[in-house]
């Protein structure tokens, strides 16, 4: 069965959205991602991306349209049906030091989702966890008493990948998550999105504005313009041959940072 005849696991179909009385920022957007699969967005600033990120994050409802999980609609007011999402669907954002408190140790960072999502089990079953959380992002053990601070860059994003992976999601939702990093270790944190996602098999949405990053981790990219999806394919197709004028333009003007 191919990635497009699989129920997706996360969708938007047909998505409006607005704030308020203010002039939709999104318009009948409609996208998918299959199990596993890996897709890339992107667009110029202001074209709508963290509005559907959102949405996909059960952060806020549409205007119009509806998401789905499962194939069944998103319902925001179910603790049950949320709870089941956030096991499921877990974020990584921009911004490693805002994303983590800094009151809390790495260890309690790591096994809070474990905690709000009743996923604990005991404490020893619970270090367990962050102790293997740990060593997949390639960091020490003895991290768990240290907080954010102590922690360069780079090393607190793998902590808040870590976090991200603690209740064993099926989907990341990656908001430019290397964006903030130095050149020097950008390719760290891609190198362990590349592991994750071949040995894990965790699908990702990616927002980026560098494409160099969204051809290294996303097999399907999709352009939104002003709020609607202009073009969408695989993306060595697009970045190769695009046929939207705006996608071409973009290509153009947004620079590929070195990895």
């Amino acid at each position: 069965m191919t990635a497009a005849e699989q129920t997706p696991l996360l969708a938007a179909e047909n998505v409006t959205f607005a704030y308020g009385r203010d002039a939709p920022v999104l318009r009948e957007v409609s996208v998918a991602l299959a199990p596993g699969e890996s897709l890339g967005l992107v667009g110029e600033s202001g074209a709508g991306k963290t509005s559907l990120l959102r949405l996909l994050l059960g952060l806020a409802a549409p205007t119009g349209g509806r998401v789905l999980f499962d194939g069944r609609p998103l319902q925001l007011r179910s603790a049950a049906t949320m709870r089941d999402f956030r096991r499921a669907v877990q974020p990584v954002y921009q911004d490693p030091f805002s994303s983590l408190d800094p009151r809390m140790t790495v260890g309690e960072s790591i096994a809070e989702p474990l905690r709000s999502l009743r996923l604990a089990g005991d404490r020893e079953s619970r270090d367990a966890r962050v102790a293997e959380l740990l060593a997949a992002v390639d960091l020490p053990v003895d991290a768990t008493e240290r907080y954010p601070e102590a922690f360069s860059g780079g090393q607190r994003q793998r902590i808040a990948i870590a976090r991200a992976l603690a209740p064993r999601p099926r989907l990341i939702l990656a908001d430019e998550p290397v964006s903030a990093l130095d050149t020097s270790v950008r390719m760290h944190v891609i190198e362990l999105f590349q592991r994750l996602a071949r040995e894990q098999r965790i699908g990702m949405l990616l927002v980026s504005h560098d494409l160099t990053i969204v051809s290294a981790l996303c097999g399907r990219m999709a352009v939104l313009e002003s709020g609607r999806i202009v073009e969408e394919g695989p993306t060595q197709r697009l970045l190769t041959a695009p046929e939207h004028p705006y996608t071409r333009r973009l290509l153009a003007s947004v620079p590929r940072l070195p990895v």
